[in-house]
């Protein structure tokens, strides 16, 4: 097995992807740095997205928002949005068309950026108070299911919620519960726990993203809403291109895990193209 290459910070990470060098999923890469899921999509369906976000604060924590055609996230750092995520998934029709390791042959000047908590953040304060992460020990990615549970529609965008999981002993989930409520703007906490098929999972071993993980016997599995729920929107919605990450492979920011970014949205933003400045910023915290 080929030894993956850690990186310290966000900025050394975006620079080896941008050069090609890294390619990998990021959980554990840029320790204390916030990772954020990434969908990118034209101006005419933003607006939508913006409040299918708003409407489903659990799965989809904004903490970036791009404007139209523009490549950059300053707020979130020095981020080429076309280079700077390990792979990308692009669907056309909603359906899914190819993964590629940059998007700059996809790009259009009406192109929006939407930046949303990952769950990468909450899991490195679990692992700094002693529970440890098994997809991160064996290598792999975190499980990762669709749920019989809808979510709120925004426009044209509605779905089931997608889960992930990872397995506690009872007597541990209290605790595990406090701690990711300290990260609202990645997920926050746990949206269930306890039998998988009382929300449409029925077998742990086959996740619908993700690789598999063992639940021990003595363990009980625990479910926090996904920031792939959206692609699941996508696949509904079906709008002419949509791009995304690759399930595990996040844009990480300079940003710590703790700080939750200032976002300005409106639901006018996306209307015209003379861009004004977005007034009223929101706490992604308080989201």
């Amino acid at each position: 097995m080929t030894e993956i290459k850690m990186h310290r910070d966000g900025k050394r990470l975006r620079k080896a992807i941008r050069a090609g060098s890294f390619t990998d999923q990021t959980a554990g890469q840029a320790p204390h740095h916030l990772q954020g899921n990434v969908v990118i999509l034209p101006r005419a369906y933003a607006q939508d997205f913006l409040l299918y976000c708003l409407n489903n604060l659990k799965p989809c924590p904004l903490i970036g928002l791009g404007l139209p055609g523009d490549i950059h996230l300053p707020e979130l750092g020095d981020i080429d949005i076309r280079t700077d995520v390990p792979r990308y998934r692009i669907f056309k029709n909603g359906e899914f068309d190819q993964e590629v390791e940059d998007i700059r042959s996809v790009w259009s000047d009406d192109m929006v950026t939407f930046v949303l908590g990952c769950s990468f953040t909450f899991e490195e304060a679990l692992i700094d108070n002693g529970y440890p992460m098994r997809h991160i020990e064996q290598g792999s990615n975190v499980p990762m299911f669709v749920t019989n549970i809808p979510t709120i529609p925004g426009g044209i965008f509605s779905g089931p919620l997608v889960v992930t999981m990872r397995s506690f002993r009872k007597e541990q989930i209290p605790s595990v519960f406090e701690i990711s409520s300290q990260f609202p703007h990645a997920h926050g906490t746990p949206i269930y726990w306890g039998d998988p098929s009382k929300i449409g999972i029925h077998d742990l071993q086959k996740p619908d993203y993700g690789d598999a993980v063992l639940v021990p016997d003595d363990e009980t599995p625990v479910f926090w809403a996904c920031g792939v729920t959206p692609q699941a929107a996508l696949a509904m919605a079906k709008p002419t291109i949509s791009i995304t990450h690759a399930p595990g492979c996040m844009l990480v920011t300079d940003w710590t895990s703790v700080e939750a970014p200032k976002i300005r949205p409106s639901l006018i933003s996306f209307e015209h193209s003379e861009m004004k400045p977005r007034q009223h910023p929101i706490d992604a915290a308080q989201l």
